[in-house]
């Protein structure tokens, strides 16, 4: 006993003793073991004095307890190795883990406890109406199955505390188990004591008390075999607990971002949970967000189930406060293209929409057109309203590009100053970078626009015109790239 009690030591005892301190699955381990192993030995002892007073007295209702005690030695045997195995982290071959062992060896208690009943109830029948045996209730039986009692109050409190504290099914298993022994030892000297007030006081039907508690035994023990049969079937079966489907829906559901929940399974290994979902995000965000919404899915099913092994597939949606740009890049997005400047026309109820898309310079034309003509094609099908389609094909980058040279040229920007001073909204230019790349010439420049609440539309209306009259003014400019700031953000 003392090998187990030394592997439960606790983690400030370690530090002390200089050794290093046990982390959590490791304390688990130590503990689920030592109260297992310290079972085994408590069985042991009990199922051995059972049986020698049994022997002794003739008693049939001890005689069945010192079965049942046996066949708790067994349970306890699974149970120990049980608990050793299901805590081996999941490998290649048992990718679930090794949690199941437990629910497996609660299944098997539950098929002796069976095996108990019927031996029970035959022994107890045939003693009753064939072959009736006179025993001897002694001191000795009186104290051993008092001894059993207090033994099972024991290591039944044992083996419920490490098992609630660690969500055991084969430790919650055997500490149900070892509880209505208790009760069922019990019937066994209520038995012995009314055969002795029978023989003090010549009651000779009290002579069948010992055979008639041997079946109040077996029916405790066909109670608790049926509690735990359903329990350990469930498991095995993956069973959802009661109410918990519901609950893991209703938490998901209020996940902002979350626009249906489409599955929920859960299954039990040990004691660990394993949760299986589908939920419906807006066919519109984006693969990194997808991700977020991911995340914050699981752990709203972990506030549930604690640790909880979560599988979250996200599900493209739909939602109805889409718009016709909304469909539109719904249909580019699922072919994984991206389309930009897009702008719906209403020609005497015919939409006409123009667009841009961005595809890999390395294409040929060819290609592009083929790839334009699909998605043109989708689109009118996704989207009955539009009535033509026109898109602008532009080149993705697909490489580094090195500048030739840095470029100033004061006069250059003294000009296109001159030109923004034009654009009332337009408070400032400045940070003017001129570069030459390929031969051609690029021009970057930062702008300060009023904050007198301009929309965003008509700050790109003015960035676009400004880029058309810069190329207007000073025609060697190829690309144009103009950057928008408040004036709360100019701190020149």
């Amino acid at each position: 006993m003392a090998r187990f009690a030394v592997s439960a030591v606790s983690g400030d005892n370690s530090r002390m003793s200089g050794t290093p301190a046990l982390s959590p699955s490791d304390l688990m381990r130590a503990e689920k073991r030592a109260v297992a192993g310290n079972s085994v030995l408590a069985a042991l002892v009990i199922t051995g004095l059972k049986l020698v007073v049994g022997v002794t007295t003739g008693s049939r209702g001890i005689l069945s307890e010192a079965a049942h005690s046996g066949l708790d030695l067994i349970a306890s045997i699974l149970t120990f190795f049980s608990v050793r195995v299901s805590d081996k982290p999941a490998d290649a071959d048992h990718q679930y883990g090794h949690g199941k062992v437990e629910n497996f060896s609660a299944f098997v208690e539950t098929g002796l406890l069976l095996l108990t009943c019927a031996w029970i109830i035959y022994e107890a029948a045939l003693r009753i109406f064939f072959h009736h045996i006179e025993i001897e209730p002694s001191i000795a039986a009186f104290a051993v199955m008092v001894f059993s009692m207090i033994v099972d109050w024991w290591r039944s409190r044992a083996l419920g505390r490490i098992a609630n504290k660690y969500d055991s099914q084969a430790l919650e298993a055997d500490a149900l188990h070892f509880s209505t022994d208790i009760w069922s030892a019990g019937v066994v000297v209520l038995g012995l004591a009314l055969v002795l007030v029978g023989r003090t006081y010549h009651i000779s039907w009290l002579a069948d008390a010992d055979p008639i508690a041997a079946l109040f035994v077996a029916g405790v023990v066909i109670s608790v075999s049926w509690r735990l049969a359903r329990r350990t079937i469930d498991a095995l079966l993956d069973a959802a607990p009661a109410g918990v489907r519901s609950q893991i829906y209703d938490a998901v559901s209020r996940v902002d971002g979350v626009l249906e929940v489409d599955r929920v399974r859960i299954r039990r290994a040990g004691n660990r949970y394993f949760a299986d979902l589908a939920v419906g995000l807006a066919r519109s965000v984006t693969f990194q967000r997808s991700g977020q919404l991911v995340g914050a899915v699981t752990e709203s099913v972990r506030r549930v189930l604690p640790d909880a092994d979560v599988t979250v597939q996200p599900l493209p949606r739909a939602q109805r406060t889409e718009n016709i740009f909304d469909r539109i890049r719904a249909v580019a997005t699922r072919r994984n293209l991206n389309v930009h400047d897009i702008s719906v026309q209403d020609l005497a109820g015919r939409l006409h929409v123009e667009q841009h898309i961005e595809l890999d310079e390395r294409m040929t034309l060819k290609e592009a057109h083929d790839q334009v003509t699909e998605l043109e094609a989708e689109m009118r099908q996704d989207v009955p309203e539009i009535s033509e389609i026109l898109t602008h094909i532009e080149s993705e980058p697909a490489t580094i590009e090195r500048p030739e040279e840095l470029v100033g040229d004061a006069e250059l920007e003294h000009r296109l100053k001159a030109v923004a001073a034009q654009f009332p909204e337009i408070l400032d230019l400045h940070d003017f970078v001129f570069k030459r790349v390929r031969g051609r010439l690029y021009l970057s420049c930062h702008c300060t626009l009023s904050d007198s609440l301009l929309s965003l539309s008509r700050v790109h209306d003015i960035q676009t015109e400004l880029e058309i009259r810069f190329k207007q003014d000073a025609p060697q400019l190829f690309r144009v790239l103009i950057h928008p700031e408040p004036s709360t953000d100019n701190r020149r």
